[in-house]
């Protein structure tokens, strides 16, 4: 249709106006659209997302600056293996393409996938439910971790922050436990493969009774080779203990629900590893030391006990002598005893005048208290010097009364023993030997040979 132009501004020799009805524009502009631009490809999230009983999804593709409409119609979106989700980051193929009705611009959708993580986490939901349904994830699979390991064995990057970690955990809880490292990439897509070589290479080696399978903390995409299915599969049937060790706690992977146990962090790990300390194991030992010291003098003492009762039941002429080593060593025992005892005492003493120190503080009762310790040690030591000297005088007034006694001191003041001459027996009244007998005399510096040409009975002394 053409009509005049009443614009006076306009020459009345310009051709006539070409006009179009809307459909007719938008016709032509989805047209220019669909040829110029064909296919492309667009990335973005998904919002205001309607699904009507038609089957066809219509929502809205943006992102931080814009957005636009689009449109997937039922016979492409049921090859789909998912239906998208508010928020869901998208990679899509569409054509540029107009809907006449409202003359809006719009993307008609070809393919749909999901893109960064989204796409991820739907793969490792995928591959959880698969090796769940497999039973890799069952309870009675799953082997007990040594309460005390004797040999750790870690797969992991050598240079990265896990190994740092473990390393200086155990040098402060366990230094004694050996440590070896099998070491692997811990990201890209050669990682995969290396890490199922660290964890056999650790089983050939034989000498490991657990072993740590980890790495630091990232993203998704960094820690998706310990998500991959061969992974899973050779912690699965490592025929070590395996603790899984990968990330932060908020972290999860496939390989964190197959391995025996799961450690939040690679520090927490080797703290689980070492949940004895050194220090805790050589205070048991001390103790078991010390009571096996006890025991074994409490043994010695009996020993000793039955030893110094056997000695009582024998019978030869220094008995007395024995009986006054005895007695000596009694003395010596009971002085020790009590040496130890009161030593025991002030230490106890000592220690509960050192814990009321350092529960108050103040300096001045530090300072009492360290005179009052000083009293009792000067106590102790002239208590310990008053008893060493008594028991010293007793001895030597024993050691006397044992000179007293003995032969020799008779011997000494003048007098002899007469002895047969086989000096097996002393000679104690005349009736006892017959002249002609020879007999031997005792002397305090030597002895005499003799004959005897004659004895005589004593008369008995009168007395007045």
């Amino acid at each position: 249709m053409t009509i005049p132009t009443a614009d006076p501004y306009i020459s009345q020799s310009t051709p006539e106006r070409q006009v179009l009805s809307v459909s007719q524009l938008n016709q032509q502009v989805r047209r220019l659209l669909e040829i110029s631009l064909g296919q492309i490809w667009v990335e973005g999230e998904i919002s205001n997302l309607a699904i009507p009983s038609s089957g066809h999804w219509y929502f809205t593709l943006k992102d931080a600056n814009a957005q636009v409409r689009c449109a997937m119609f039922r016979n492409k979106n049921q090859l789909l293996g998912f239906i998208p989700e508010e928020g869901t980051q998208v990679l899509m193929r569409a054509k540029v393409s107009l809907y006449e009705g409202r003359g809006d611009y719009q993307l008609i959708a070809e393919y749909l996938e999901e893109s960064g993580d989204g796409a991820l986490r739907r793969a490792f939901e995928q591959l959880k439910q698969k090796l769940s349904q497999q039973g890799f994830f069952e309870e009675a699979h799953k082997r007990p971790i040594p309460e005390l390991p004797k040999h750790i064995g870690v797969v992991t990057s050598p240079t990265g922050a896990a190994i740092h970690d473990i390393l200086s955990v155990l040098k402060r809880r366990f230094p004694a436990i050996p440590i070896t490292v099998f070491p692997t990439a811990v990201q890209g897509k050669e990682a995969a493969p290396q890490i199922v070589a660290a964890i056999t290479a650790a089983e050939r080696y034989g000498q490991c009774d657990v072993l740590v399978v980890g790495r630091g903390g990232g993203s998704l995409e960094d820690l998706w080779p310990f998500n991959e299915e061969v992974v899973a599969h050779a912690i699965y049937n490592c025929s070590i203990p395996v603790v899984s060790a990968i990330g932060h706690e908020v972290d999860f992977t496939i390989a964190d629900f197959v391995a025996d146990l799961r450690a939040p962090t690679p520090s927490a790990a080797a703290e689980m590893l070492s949940s004895v300390s050194q220090q805790e194991w050589l205070s048991v030992i001390t103790n078991y030391q010390n009571l096996l010291k006890e025991k074994l003098q409490n043994a010695l003492a009996f020993h000793q006990h039955q030893l110094t009762s056997l000695k009582k039941r024998l019978r030869h002429p220094g008995h007395r002598l024995q009986e006054l080593s005895q007695r000596f060593d009694d003395l010596e025992i009971r002085l020790k005893q009590a040496m130890d005892k009161k030593l025991v005492i002030a230490k106890n003493q000592l220690k509960l005048q050192h814990n009321a120190i350092q529960q108050q503080s103040p300096a001045k009762q530090l300072l009492q208290y360290q005179q009052f310790v000083q009293l009792l040690t000067n106590r102790l030591h002239h208590s310990t010097q008053q008893a060493l000297k008594n028991n010293q005088l007793k001895m030597q007034h024993a050691a006397k009364q044992l000179q007293m006694v003995s032969p020799l001191a008779t011997l000494s003041r003048g007098y002899s023993i007469t002895l047969t001459e086989d000096k097996s027996q002393a000679i104690r009244s005349y009736s006892e030997v017959k002249p002609g007998d020879q007999l031997t005399t005792l002397l305090t510096d030597g002895e005499i040979s003799c004959r005897v040409e004659k004895t005589t009975k004593r008369r008995a002394l009168k007395t007045k």
